[in-house]
């Protein structure tokens, strides 16, 4: 959870006296690195890993006690906001539907191996995406780590516009259709290794 960097990262800059109701709090790599330089552990001092905090329970306990989350801004630079920064994934509570491809044939090649990008090539080819998104139109334009155009949006109750460029992001498959755009991600819970 790496409390003990993040607690040193908040007394290096005084993030504990910052006024969260009238701003967001930046901060860059570089600082993360300088106030983590003292810390032996790898894990403890890569950027990355301390800025992956995709789940609630993920944050480290000084965001949990101050009701924070981070958010990337732009490469190497990212802010600390106050408020919900996660939504709760619906659980499915409906019944498994048996699905039949519309090929009139077997892919035998979809039958080699067991990895996710697989099991969404499959998905597509058999036209399970098409179907259970009710468009035909639907094609396989998009995978794989991209950086994002500049956009801006608004994160809760705050007041402050956000602008984000030059973030990078991982589409697992991303489609388009006429009239809309469908992007597969995939969300792990590697305490119990398995994702969806």
């Amino acid at each position: 959870m790496n409390h003990k960097p993040w607690q040193s990262i908040f007394d290096t800059y005084n993030i504990h006296e910052h006024d969260f109701s009238k701003s967001p709090f930046i901060l860059t790599a570089e600082q993360i690195k300088k106030a983590t330089a003292h810390f032996t552990s790898t894990t403890e001092r890569e950027v990355r890993v301390l800025c992956k905090q995709d789940t609630r329970e993920s944050r480290p306990q000084v965001f949990v006690d101050n009701n924070l989350f981070i958010l990337p801004i732009k490469n190497g630079v990212y802010t600390i906001l106050q408020g919900e920064g996660y939504i709760d994934i619906p659980e499915i509570t409906t019944d498994a539907t048996i699905y039949k491809s519309k090929l009139d044939f077997e892919l035998e090649t979809s039958q080699i191996g067991n990895s996710e990008m697989q099991h969404l090539d499959f998905a597509y080819a058999s036209s399970l995406v098409r179907s259970f998104l009710e468009d035909e139109s639907l094609v396989l334009t998009i995978r794989g780590r991209k950086y994002t155009p500049k956009f801006e949006f608004y994160a809760g109750k705050h007041k402050q516009l956000i602008t984000t460029e030059s973030v990078q992001t991982e589409v697992d498959a991303g489609y388009e259709g006429r009239n809309q755009i469908v992007l597969t991600v995939r969300r792990c819970d590697r305490s119990q290794k398995f994702c969806n």
